[in-house]
């Protein structure tokens, strides 16, 4: 796969925008506020006639709305889709899908809407356009979680990227404070991983390293004034950064502890990736110094866990299990969990050194090397 070609510009001398010029990950990608007035008008391009619409409970309206947009190719509003994409709801929107007669979906939300989405796609080989609402970054990737029975599992196949995503600053604007810094460091969690993932390339890492320096910079300027669409327009820049990342990298310690901790215990995806991000980033840096440096540069840090701790709680942002419900009792079956086929990583994976991560992580307190 090639690496997309980014150029990096500064927009009014406030934040760096990515301005992409050349897509070549076989999607369809489209940035601008009001973007999600042209669903009908990229699903015909690309020869699709009815469409489901996909969303959780809580953007019904939205889903209405896209529906609404769409017109005669509206195949029906799906909306139950929930984190985690569990099999079950998978299965009932399956038979939706098929009673529906439609040839393709289109996910409007955040992960665990465009994370159904391909789950569809996975089972019926429909077309998918996602509308992303966060920037979880999934509408980028070929990966698919899935749920059942308390256990989270992981598969990457190229079909499940979506073949088309707007990117409609318009629909993050009204994301709440809380919501936007946790995705947003869900995002950049992909992007710091990147740089020192076993299969990492020297694109990719510039890549990474631009997805998490357009966040820096504009989340700032996002919680100055959420409803600014340039600076939203700049943090969805980031998000595609991130999460093109991430489907060309594989995963490593970070993203195991996310995946055990959310499947098991059923915790919130993107405030589970913004607590555990700066304690598996430190547990790795002594194993990545070179890989991590721009980071803690980046943030203004000599550690780069401790850099990334100190921005997120700057932002306000999440900092303890405990808060998300977990029980200190729950850690030990975690550690054991975390440490059973772990993903590949920089530093060698052991049960009492994940056991001393998530006691600080269920805590709050400050990571450790």
């Amino acid at each position: 796969m090639q690496i997309l070609h980014v150029i990096v510009k500064r927009t009014k001398g406030k934040v760096l925008v990515l301005d992409i010029t050349q897509f070549s990950t076989g999607q369809s990608v489209a940035f601008g506020a009001g973007q999600r007035k042209n669903v009908s008008e990229h699903l015909r391009s690309a020869g699709f006639e009815r469409a489901l619409v996909l969303t959780t409970p809580q953007q019904c309206d939205l889903g209405l709305e896209i529906a609404e947009t769409l017109g005669t190719m509206a195949a029906g509003v799906f909306s139950k889709a929930t984190m985690h994409t569990p099999t079950d709801v998978t299965d009932e929107a399956m038979a939706h899908l098929l009673d529906a007669q439609a040839d393709s979906v289109v996910s409007v939300g955040g992960g665990s809407t465009i994370g159904l989405g391909k789950a569809l796609v996975l089972r019926s080989d429909v077309g998918h356009l996602a509308l992303p609402t966060t920037y979880a970054g999934s509408e980028c990737t070929p990966i698919l979680g899935q749920t059942e029975n308390g256990v989270k599992t992981t598969m990457t196949d190229p079909k499940l990227r979506p073949g088309i995503v707007l990117y409609d600053a318009e629909l993050v604007a009204t994301l709440p404070a809380g919501m936007t810094i946790t995705s947003a460091l869900n995002a950049m969690a992909h992007a710091v991983e990147a740089l020192y993932a076993k299969d990492r390339t020297e694109a990719a890492t510039g890549l990474a390293l631009e997805g998490i320096a357009a966040f820096q910079r504009a989340l700032p300027a996002v919680m100055a004034d959420p409803g600014d669409l340039e600076a939203r327009q700049a943090t969805q820049e980031g998000a595609w950064a991130c999460g093109t990342v991430l489907g060309q990298v594989g995963m490593a310690l970070h993203h195991k502890l996310c995946h055990t901790l959310g499947g098991s215990l059923n915790l919130p995806h993107a405030e589970t990736h913004a607590i555990i991000l700066p304690h598996a980033t430190a547990y790795n840096q002594a194993a990545t110094a070179e890989e991590l440096a721009p980071v803690a540069r980046m943030f203004g840090g000599d550690e780069p866990g401790l850099a990334l701790w100190d921005f997120a709680k700057s932002l306000n942002a999440p900092m303890a299990l405990k808060d998300l419900g977990v029980a200190q009792a729950d850690l030990d079956r975690m550690a054991e969990l975390a440490t059973q086929n772990p993903y590949w990583n920089p530093r060698e994976i052991t049960k009492d050194g994940i056991r001393a991560l998530l006691d600080r992580a269920w805590e709050g307190a400050p990571p450790q090397a």
